[in-house]
C-alpha cells in the first residue's frame, strides 16, 4: 500500500516534499545535520581563533583547502566553496594581511596569482588541525574502524552531491 502512495514502488523515486509527507528518515537526517552544522560552525570559529585571534571562521576552510592542494587560484577556491568572487577576495585579503597566505604569479598565466599558505600559516594551521584530529580519534575511539570509514564515505558522497 505504501508503494502506491509514493509511486511505482521501486524505491528510486524522490520523497514527496512538504509537511507531514516527508519520510521520517529524511526528517531525522535534517535534524541531525542541523545539529552537526551548528556545532561545526562553532568549532570552526574556535579553531580559527586558535590559528590567529583575528581569523574569520569562514577563512579557516580556505587554509584547509590550500594546505590540501598546495596552491590554487582564487577562482578555483571560489568554485570549490561555491561563493562569489567578492566574498572570496575579502577572505583571501584578510588571510594575506594576517601573514597566513601569500600570492605568487601563476607561471601559466601572468595575469593570475596562485595562493599558498605561508610557512607561519602552515605551522599555526597544522598545530590546530592535529589537535582537532586528536579530538576526533578520542571521541570515536569506541567506534569500529569500518564505521568510521563508512561515515567518511557517506559524508564524501553527500558533499559531492551538494557540489553538483
Amino acid at each position: 500500500m505504501a508503494a502506491d502512495v509514493q509511486g511505482s514502488g521501486t524505491g528510486n523515486e524522490p520523497p514527496p516534499v512538504g509537511g507531514d509527507a516527508i519520510d521520517p528518515e529524511f526528517l531525522d537526517l535534517e535534524r541531525e545535520l542541523a545539529v552537526f552544522l551548528r556545532r561545526a560552525r562553532a568549532n570552526s570559529g574556535e579553531m580559527a581563533r586558535e590559528v590567529h585571534p583575528e581569523l574569520e571562521p569562514a577563512a579557516y576552510g580556505l587554509l584547509v583547502r590550500l594546505e590540501e592542494t598546495g596552491q590554487q587560484r582564487a577562482t578555483e577556491l571560489s568554485a570549490y566553496f561555491g561563493v562569489g568572487k567578492a566574498t572570496m577576495s575579502r577572505q583571501l585579503r584578510a588571510l594575506q594581511d594576517l601573514g597566513l597566505i601569500t600570492r605568487e604569479p601563476d607561471p601559466a598565466d601572468g595575469r593570475a596569482s596562485l595562493l599558498r599558505v605561508t610557512d607561519e600559516g602552515l605551522r599555526r594551521f597544522r598545530r590546530v588541525r592535529d589537535a582537532r584530529r586528536g579530538r576526533y580519534v578520542r571521541k570515536l575511539a569506541d567506534w569500529d574502524r569500518d564505521e568510521v570509514a563508512e561515515l567518511a564515505r557517506l559524508l564524501h558522497q553527500l558533499n559531492a552531491r551538494a557540489a553538483s
